[in-house]
């Protein structure tokens, strides 16, 4: 029996380049194409994964918003298979870029998938869909976007569930951590570098029980490819591992990997200074950790790190990521990563020591 066939759309990006790598190094796939509005050369990837795509996949250069490329991308071969990672990254951005750059970008793969006739598609979503709260959700759970980036997501599932002949299955992962992670707990691993720099206690906005439930990035990779094979079509699986991971324990990797004392700020203190002015109070913890980040950086030689321990606003609000990932395990799949640990993060960190953009010996060795 011959090997499925993939294309990956934003296959350059932190999941992307991992799932490539995986499919790859496994020998899983027939063919791998990779459509990305960035090129491989310029998107950060470790010598390894550079390697990787020279050796292993057909690359194409596109804008995914514009309809046109995204049918032009199934040409010249057919798919067993789509995986959508494309899309808008940042938060707080205008509604014009999220209709643009998500929904109207997954619409329009959407429906080139389905002119294809792909086995299975699966669109890449986010927990940040369902309602804030530290009790779990599962996939039927409340939907209440608190990013303006989770509502746009929320409303390509629903455009891409319109969308006649698409086998979609929708992924909802949790924190995505490991190699190659900038956005979700390594902003906080940069934030740690900072305050061992300025030689300050840390102390976090909120409680040590604020729920930032995680999923490490193999697991993730794993999942989607293991979705293509076993998931049910017009369902949706949730990704987070089994430890539950909240503000505390991250406090505490903090603590190991760089020697920083960490506290909380509590509810009562956290509202008192968020309620009238959170703008000002995230300028200012902007400020304090920018500056000093930039100067850590060019005193290791550092120039143009892709990392940087700016947090958006949006992602200061009490607002739990606190997700139920169970439902793909009654599938036959195992997270190999049953929760976030300290050896995990310095794998993740070392990374980017490797890459140059993070300052080599500056963590704490390992007790």
């Amino acid at each position: 029996m011959s090997k499925p066939s993939i294309i990956i759309f934003g296959g350059c990006g932190f999941l992307g380049r991992n799932l490539v790598a995986y499919l790859a190094e496994s020998g899983l796939c027939s063919k791998i194409k990779v459509v990305d509005k960035q090129l491989p050369g310029m998107a950060g990837l470790s010598k390894k994964q550079s390697e990787i795509f020279k050796d292993n996949v057909e690359f194409m250069q596109a804008n995914l918003a514009k309809e046109a490329n995204c049918k032009k991308a199934f040409e010249g071969g057919e798919f067993t298979y789509a995986i959508n990672l494309a899309g808008e990254t940042k938060y707080s951005q205008s509604p014009e870029i999220y209709k643009e750059n998500i929904v109207g970008l997954s619409t329009a793969i959407g429906k080139a998938a389905a002119a294809a006739g792909v086995k299975a598609f699966i669109e890449v979503s986010t927990s940040q869909v369902y309602a804030s709260g530290s009790k779990k959700s599962d996939e039927k759970g409340k939907l209440e976007p608190w990013t303006k980036m989770a509502e746009a997501k929320l409303k390509a599932e629903e455009e891409l569930r319109s969308i006649k002949g698409l086998n979609l299955i929708v992924v909802r992962p949790a924190l995505v951590y490991g190699p190659g992670d900038i956005t979700s707990v390594t902003p906080r691993v940069i934030i740690g570098a900072v305050y061992k720099h300025l030689n300050e206690k840390l102390e976090f906005l909120w409680d040590s029980d604020l729920k930032l439930n995680t999923v490490h990035v193999e697991d993730c990779t794993r999942a989607l490819w293991h979705l293509c094979l076993n998931g049910t079509v017009g369902e949706v699986y949730n990704l987070a591992d089994e430890g539950n991971t909240d503000q505390g324990e991250i406090a505490k990797i903090l603590e190991g990997m760089f020697g920083v004392k960490t506290g909380f700020m509590g509810t009562l203190k956290s509202k008192a200074a968020t309620a009238l002015a959170m703008k000002t109070v995230v300028e200012s913890v902007n400020d304090k950790h920018l500056t000093p980040w930039s100067e850590l950086c060019k005193s290791k030689g550092i120039v143009g790190s892709p990392l940087t321990p700016y947090l958006d606003e949006e992602l200061l609000y009490h607002d739990h990521t606190s997700v139920d990932g169970t439902k793909i395990t009654k599938t036959g799949f195992t997270y190999n990563h049953k929760k976030i640990t300290e050896g995990l993060v310095r794998e993740a960190t070392e990374y980017f020591v490797e890459n140059g953009a993070f300052p080599a010996g500056y963590v704490n060795p390992p007790k």
